[in-house]
């Protein structure tokens, strides 16, 4: 993908802290116009390599730039920003911190308030608009952060850890409000550790483990690093079918389960209508992305890589 279409652009970022290289040599290539999550364990190197990104804090080695821009700060009022340590004067009301942060980016401060007012009504919120922050639940505060970060509309929103914390409904309040901020024509790139949100609204992502990229791809994509699962329970259940199935199959006493065969399921269905067993069900399964995640972070631990962020500082 040529550079104009990106957003977002990365080579061989490294950042050391001591001696220690919490980012090693990451790529990034982020399209406009999607929505592009970074996926790691705690302390993988996300948080560092998005400061990186939008300049908060430069490489020790590598190239990157935000919208063509070397200078990641160049592109500031473009640039919507939710840090993972959340952070409003707990004696602002609601309102007046969307319009504050709007205002940071450049927004003029009647504008701001105007679609502050909108924005918290569309989002659940008009009862709070008045209200001061510390009044607000840690949920209602931090959607509102969200929505300072987003006022000024900007072309690239950055989100670090964006669900950790908000329950259920706010979750999906906030899923709700960046695939809005899709349909816009904003770029959202976004850093989680929880697998059920990038896998219903990421467009591409890019899993990091012990500051190393291990995979950047679609989610069909990483689900594809794992064999699809079979399903099978047998007509007759209870007999004993280990020796007729691969050898990984396992049973929870009615239902087996295993990797589809490299030759496909048929010539088995045919092996076991053939003795007998028949089929009252079943079902083929590509894994989740929990599991190709699972599978990829473990396999850059079994390399022996001891890279890690030090306690206390980036995640």
């Amino acid at each position: 993908m040529s550079e104009g279409n990106l957003a977002i652009s990365a080579q061989g970022l490294v950042k050391r802290f001591g001696e220690r290289r919490v980012v090693d040599g990451v790529d990034l290539a982020v399209p406009r116009g999607a929505i592009y999550g970074v996926l790691g364990p705690n302390g993988a190197g996300k948080t560092t390599t998005l400061r990186m990104l939008l300049g908060i804090i430069d490489p020790d080695e590598g190239r990157r730039a935000v919208f063509g821009l070397d200078a990641p700060r160049d592109a500031s009022d473009r640039i919507g920003y939710l840090p993972e340590e959340r952070g409003l004067y707990p004696a602002m009301k609601a309102r007046e911190a969307i319009a504050f942060m709007g205002a940071l980016r450049g927004l003029d401060w009647k504008t701001g308030r105007v679609r502050a007012a909108e924005m918290m009504e569309a989002a659940g919120l008009g009862h709070a608009i008045d209200q001061k922050i510390r009044k607000l639940s840690k949920g209602m505060a931090q959607l509102v952060q969200l929505l300072g970060s987003v006022v000024h509309r900007p072309d690239l929103l950055v989100l670090d850890e964006p669900f950790s914390g908000l329950d259920p409904v706010n979750q999906e309040k906030l899923e709700a409000l960046i695939l809005a901020e899709r349909d816009r024509g904003a770029t959202i790139l976004f850093s989680t550790h929880i697998m059920a949100h990038a896998e219903r609204i990421c467009d591409r992502l890019a899993i990091i483990a012990s500051g190393k990229r291990r995979f950047e791809g679609t989610v069909d994509e990483a689900r594809a690093t794992l064999p699809q699962q079979v399903r099978y329970t047998p007509a007759h259940p209870g007999i004993d079918l280990a020796t007729l199935l691969p050898a990984d199959a396992e049973s929870d006493g009615r239902a087996w389960r295993f990797q589809l065969p490299p030759q496909g399921i048929e010539p088995l269905l045919v092996t076991l209508i053939e003795r007998g067993h028949g089929i009252a069900g079943l079902s083929i399964e590509r894994p989740g992305l929990h599991d190709a995640f699972v599978r990829i972070v473990g396999q850059a631990a079994a390399g022996n890589v001891t890279h890690a962020e030090p306690a206390g500082a980036f995640a």
